[in-house]
């Protein structure tokens, strides 16, 4: 088959580099792609979602699978649809659960999902009014797509204030901010699940971690994540199975019966409390740096799991994760996540660790098409696989030091 992945990021470069090894995929394109998917395919120089779909309808496509977020907030999966295309991620409307945290919230309430309490605003003084009689630390979301950096946990009223008027006055994230949630704070550990999803049906991921803050010991204003391992030492099976018998499979009920099937992955962030896991938020596609982890520990045929998930067919699949531990350690470019350093040249070893993959995200070739540089906040990811996470951690470690470019940033507590 021929297959489009829809990206450019990490994310996307770890899932050419999985469907690459599938026998049933005779030859894979990436748009818009970057330096690193352009040796596993054909980069497509295509990017807005009206570009692929055009370019979808001169270049015959057999199966389409969309990375980011904000291609399925377009309605992408939709469009590529309506070309008689199989597509891999949930419709305009199932993706709602993650372009609007207020929705989703309103859809947690109604079908008993577990949560933390809160209220949704769009007038900032109204907000700042109903802090007041709160107890801090709060959680203060834009409802909106922004990144993953559209979360503050405020410690005071100065901070809640100061979000409120970042996200709804003074419009730090756009349209996103519009509308604001103001949410209880959950005490406990959070980790990060994923399942494939065939509207019906849902196979869980192992658990995993990502590490949102850019300093160590998670401080610094969060980003797009710094770091993820999987799976998470001390998470249990069972706690993974009642995940998915009060969070998932309820979701997607609850998508189903709204005439919102959810078909693609599902990733609800959860806080694991002494109550039992509640959501932080729901995401309707594959993390990132999260899904650059798992692709190290996926045995099977990620092709034929994507295309049962999109022909409604996941019981008929099997799913197999290796034993393994897999961590991935983000480079990230100078000043980053506040600004973006970009056209530093990049000077990277050769591998000669099997257990070490080097994922691209924020990188482009430079300098007369002679070295690659940086071209935007999160570089890469160094992924790195062991019979245990220690292991995994310092193959890691050991090569991410050895990369070199101006201003390098990566946090050294990574799985710690």
């Amino acid at each position: 088959m021929n297959v489009l992945i829809i990206g450019s990021g990490g994310r996307e470069h770890a899932l050419a580099w999985k469907l690459k090894q599938s026998s049933k995929v005779t030859r894979l394109y990436i748009a818009p792609g970057n330096p690193g998917t352009d040796e596993l395919g054909i980069n497509v120089p295509a990017k807005s979602t009206a570009e692929i779909v055009e370019w979808l309808k001169t270049n015959k496509m057999d199966f389409v699978v969309i990375g980011p977020d904000q291609y399925l907030a377009e309605g992408i999966v939709d469009k590529v649809k309506a070309l008689d295309i199989p597509v891999f991620g949930p419709s305009l409307a199932a993706a709602e659960i993650e372009w609007s945290k207020a929705y989703a919230k309103q859809f947690m309430f109604e079908e008993g999902i577990p949560t933390a309490e809160s209220k949704t605003f769009v007038n900032s003084e109204e907000a700042k009014q109903y802090v007041h009689g709160r107890a801090f630390p709060l959680v203060i979301k834009a409802d909106g797509l922004a990144a993953g950096k559209g979360v503050v946990i405020a410690q005071n009223i100065e901070e809640a204030y100061a979000a409120f008027v970042n996200m709804m006055d003074t419009k730090l994230f756009g349209e996103s901010g519009n509308t604001v949630i103001v949410e209880d704070y959950l005490e406990g550990f959070e980790i990060s699940t994923h399942a494939f999803c065939d509207g019906e049906h849902a196979i869980m991921f192992p658990s995993s971690k990502d590490h949102k803050r850019i300093g160590e010991g998670d401080t610094g204003p969060n980003t797009g994540g710094m770091g993820t391992i999987a799976p998470v030492p001390g998470v249990t099976a069972e706690q993974m199975e009642e995940i998915k018998n009060k969070i998932v499979l309820p979701t997607l009920r609850g998508l189903q019966k709204r005439g919102r099937a959810f078909s693609g992955i599902l990733f609800p962030g959860i806080m694991l409390t002494k109550d039992g896991p509640y959501v932080i938020e729901f995401n309707a596609r594959f993390g990132d740096p999260e899904a650059q982890s798992y692709m190290r520990i996926l045995e099977s045929d990620l092709f034929e799991i994507l295309y049962a998930c999109a022909m409604g067919d996941l019981e008929n699949v099997e799913v197999r994760w290796s034993d393994t531990s897999a961590c991935c350690i983000v480079l990230a470019s100078k000043g980053y996540p506040t600004e973006t350093n970009v056209g530093d040249s990049i000077t990277m070893p050769k591998i000669d660790d099997e257990n070490v993959v080097v994922f691209e995200a924020g990188t482009k070739i430079g300098d007369g098409n002679k070295v690659k540089v940086t071209a935007g906040g999160r570089v890469m990811g160094v992924t790195a696989v062991g019979k245990n996470l220690k292991e995994a951690l310092h193959d890691a470690y050991e090569f991410a030091e050895n990369i070199t470019f101006e201003g390098k940033q990566y946090r050294r507590d990574i799985g710690k």
